[in-house]
């Protein structure tokens, strides 16, 4: 039996070419995201300047920097120019769901686009959306998703975060 071709090294899809929402996977922008609200949490609001947050957070300074506009646009953080400037959670971080910020990064938590709720499209090749099994699993899953992501804050994710280590800057 051969590999199926999206597996083959060098063929098929880049993940980042993939649509928003059509597959279950989180995208490195989302988990760098939480990475970079996970240190804001652990921060206990001091602001953070974008690259103390990269370096914590281990991520790229300059994928940080969009994905900060991002969450600033979405409310979840207070962004200020200057040398006393930075970013810090614009409310305590035990009050902002997980599954928000992944919404706010990624887009919808459907594995596929007809099991969204925000972002609903019938699939093209589906006959009876209603009736079709496919999408009452997916719209199952998406539930399950959901009811976890959505009942974790982001103080109970940064909590098993380990510790950042004090920057030197």
């Amino acid at each position: 039996m051969t590999e199926p071709i999206f597996l083959r090294r060098g063929r098929g899809p880049r993940l980042s070419a993939i649509p928003s929402g059509s597959i279950g996977m989180l995208t490195n922008k989302a988990r760098y995201g939480l990475r970079a609200m996970c240190a804001l949490a652990q921060a206990g609001g001091v602001r953070l300047q974008a690259h103390a947050i990269a370096r914590q957070a281990s991520v790229p300074e300059k994928f940080l920097e969009a994905i900060l506009v991002e969450l600033r646009k979405a409310g979840f953080i207070d962004s200020r120019r200057g040398q006393r400037g930075g970013h810090a959670l614009t409310r305590p971080a035990s009050q902002i769901p997980v599954g928000d910020l992944i919404r706010a990064i990624d887009g919808p938590l459907a594995p596929v686009r007809c099991a969204s709720i925000s972002a609903y499209e019938p699939c093209a090749d589906c006959a009876d959306p209603e009736r079709c099994s496919i999408r009452a699993l997916m719209r199952e899953t998406r539930g399950a998703l959901a009811g976890i992501l959505d009942g974790r804050s982001l103080q109970a994710l940064s909590e098993h975060e380990p510790p950042t280590a004090p920057s030197r800057a």
